[in-house]
């Protein structure tokens, strides 16, 4: 369930961030907070306690490795969403860092790329479509799979062809069970992070709702999203009789 990818950047920021109305952004929102809702009693009832006896069970370097190896199948497709972006540095780094950690990193296992400065990306076709200008659309909430818009949940077909998993493991069991221990593996690691968000957020719902639309607009533009028109609005009106003020010595 991707919603719960969220969970540990919404902590970062659940402090900061009030929760604040989207209706505009959320048409569908009785059916989502349905969804939502499902999703959460699903988690509850077998992903978190599943989670819970891996993270027990596990020893730190055998979750560290198996992140690894995870991370090295990502950076696929964050190779390829980055070249048809245009990013041509980053694509060229994503493809180093698969050559490296296949190789000296023993499939992944070990992130070799990292130690020699090639950081990894984190790119999927929902973004490339928006730096495209495709709009993001209304927010959903997708059965099993958590938070998306129109744009990401139509994206995931593509995102799933450039995975390149069912290129690399010809046998559908194997990637079954990689891909359980994958969602198993990824939940353990929120497992602090979540009493966080569980104590600080009064409507869990709507503050994943808007740190997910803020956080994909942030990742589309590179951490540099436009500003509001109304937000430049407002900045021209207030600032028009700046020089005038600063002159005359009034605040």
């Amino acid at each position: 369930m991707r919603g719960l990818a969220l969970l540990a950047s919404c902590c970062l920021a659940v402090a900061a961030t009030p929760v604040a109305a989207q209706s505009a952004d959320d048409p569908a929102e009785s059916f989502n907070r349905a969804m939502y809702g499902f999703n959460d009693g699903l988690d509850r009832a077998a992903l978190k306690p599943l989670a819970q006896a891996y993270d027990f069970v596990a020893p730190l370097p055998v979750k560290v490795g198996f992140t690894n190896f995870i991370n090295n199948f990502r950076d696929i497709p964050n190779a390829i969403n980055n070249l048809l972006q245009g990013k041509l540095v980053s694509a060229v780094s994503d493809v180093g860092r698969i050559a490296l950690n296949s190789s000296f990193g023993i499939l992944g296992v070990i992130d070799v790329a990292t130690e020699f400065g090639l950081e990894r990306h984190n790119e999927d076709f929902g973004q490339t479509l928006g730096k495209w200008g495709v709009p993001s659309g209304p927010y959903l909430v997708l059965p099993f799979y958590g938070p998306s818009t129109v744009r990401d949940t139509a994206a995931l077909p593509v995102d799933y062809a450039f995975a390149g998993r069912h290129l690399v493991i010809e046998r559908v069991a194997i990637r079954n069970t990689l891909t359980g221990f994958e969602l198993i593996n990824d939940r353990a690691a929120l497992l602090g992070a979540e009493k966080a968000l569980d104590e600080a957020a009064l409507d869990k719902y709507a503050f994943i709702r808007n740190f997910y639309l803020q956080r994909r607009q942030s990742l589309v533009y590179d951490g540099n999203p436009p500003r509001p028109k109304e937000e430049d609005d407002y900045w021209d009106e207030s600032t028009e009789a700046a020089p005038d003020a600063a002159v005359k010595g009034n605040p």
